[in-house]
């Protein structure tokens, strides 16, 4: 017996329109492990990366239909520029922005909103280990606070905290030769 498969679709899954999406998904992966593991670091792209990308396109593609939505995905400031200490992770959370950076394209002139929040070091189980290094990491409830507040305002990019924006702005326009003597 043959049975034919059919493409899942969002709106299959879906009982009515959304109004709010929040795809806050993934993990950080051991950039070593990520460089002598090579199932290791398709997993930590396809889990940080494609994943959350898929996610989004099913809800998007519900969206469409309805006409209607704010769909927010959580990257991160690790997507701005690759660096020795994280490019996998970061690598991943550079297709969650691209990606959303097109959707915002697609549905510019819609009532369709497409939120990226790229949050920095926040105190979570997924950075334990740099509170043991004694990193200063922002509080879970100021990153919500600052989620809430730019889903509600439908921004294209929010940076949480703020001094992100600065911080990466820097760290993106430095020249790669001076860029590369750094280690981060």
């Amino acid at each position: 017996m043959h049975v034919q498969s059919r493409p899942l679709s969002a709106n299959a899954l879906l009982q009515g329109p959304v109004d709010v999406v929040l795809i806050a998904h993934g993990y950080l992966p051991d950039q070593a492990n990520c460089q002598d593991d090579l199932p290791a670091c398709q997993g930590a792209l396809a889990i940080n990366g494609i994943s959350p990308v898929l996610f989004a396109e099913a809800f998007a593609q519900s969206m469409a239909l309805n006409r209607q939505g704010t769909l927010a995905m959580i990257g991160s400031v690790a997507g701005d520029r690759g660096r020795q200490s994280n490019y996998i992770y970061g690598a991943a959370k550079s297709l969650v922005a691209r990606y959303a950076q097109g959707l915002q394209h697609r549905f510019s002139g819609t009532n369709i909103k497409v939120v990226l929040i790229k949050p920095g070091p926040t105190d979570t189980p997924m950075t334990a280990h740099l509170k043991a290094q004694s990193t200063n990491l922002a509080t879970v409830e100021d990153v919500a606070k600052q989620i809430v507040t730019a889903v509600d305002k439908g921004c294209a990019v929010a940076y949480t905290p703020g001094k992100w924006k600065y911080i990466m702005w820097v760290i993106v326009h430095l020249p790669n030769k001076l860029f590369n003597k750094l280690k981060i």
